[in-house]
């Protein structure tokens, strides 16, 4: 018995990284009305939720560039719904110093990030790093 509960228990941890939401990872966002990107982690939150931080900022020639945004909380709350949509997000954009009420939808190596504030949205297309 006490050997069965311990394969039972290896096999379950096998698995684990395989229940990871697809979502996750390091992604490189679309450039900026300053024509500069960087690469947020996306992970689960403690609340279950799915949020991302950035990780690293470029300017448009591509070189790694200082920015107070490093560490910042860029993708929040956003609410895993099945095929690949997220919803009832929000996802801060540093360019605009704005906070948008978004959604994300997961296409292959693509992760559509869209969001509104009020009646201004914006769209743009993150692709996977890692």
């Amino acid at each position: 018995m006490r050997t069965l509960t311990l394969t039972a228990f290896l096999l379950s941890s096998l698995a684990l990284p395989a229940l990871a939401d697809p979502a996750h990872g390091l992604w490189k966002t679309q450039p900026d009305d300053n024509g500069n990107f960087g690469h947020v982690r996306i992970q689960t939150c403690a609340n279950g939720k799915i949020c991302g931080g950035l990780v690293t900022a470029f300017d448009g020639a591509g070189q790694q560039i200082d920015s107070a945004n490093i560490g910042r909380a860029i993708v929040w709350d956003m609410e895993p719904a099945g095929s690949g949509q997220y919803s009832n997000g929000n996802v801060y954009a540093p360019d605009r110093d704005r906070t948008y009420n978004a959604k994300m939808e997961l296409r292959g190596q693509t992760l559509g990030v869209s969001g509104c504030v009020a009646f201004v949205c914006r769209e743009s297309q993150w692709t996977r790093v890692q």
